[in-house]
């Protein structure tokens, strides 16, 4: 599998400032359809409030498919893209490893791009103690 970041030398590596508009774009994708949920959000809508194109959404989307992120596609009239999450989830246990680099994605996305990045963040670092 490609490494999504490297020193930009090898084939499939994306350097580190190409990757962070990535990260907050897929992110704002998931935010825009989980403040939408239950409903379908065009591509149209989804390219207007990240300032890219129909066609980056559809890429990003792809990405955010591949890795698993439940999101559902439904093609026509009243189509679009819809994140299938429950309204609450779960408690889930993390690794200091895993928080750590929770942190690290958080720290490089930039936790002021959200209010729930800022809080995500403030209950990571309060789990570091």
């Amino acid at each position: 599998m490609d490494r999504l970041v490297g020193s930009g030398r090898y084939p499939g590596m994306t350097q580190l400032h190409q990757a962070v508009p990535l990260v907050e774009r897929q992110h704002a994708l998931i935010e825009e359809m989980r403040a939408r949920a239950p409903r379908f959000v065009t591509g149209r809508v989804l390219a207007e409030r990240t300032g890219t194109t129909v066609r980056t959404v559809e890429r990003d989307v792809t990405r955010l498919r591949e890795a698993g992120v439940p999101v559902e596609v439904k093609r026509g009239a009243g189509g679009g893209y819809r994140l299938s999450m429950p309204a609450v989830v779960p408690p889930v246990t993390f690794s200091p490893g895993e928080v750590a680099a929770l942190v690290a994605s958080l720290v490089a996305l930039g936790p002021y791009t959200s209010a729930t990045a800022r809080t995500a963040l403030d209950k990571l670092l309060t789990a570091f103690g």
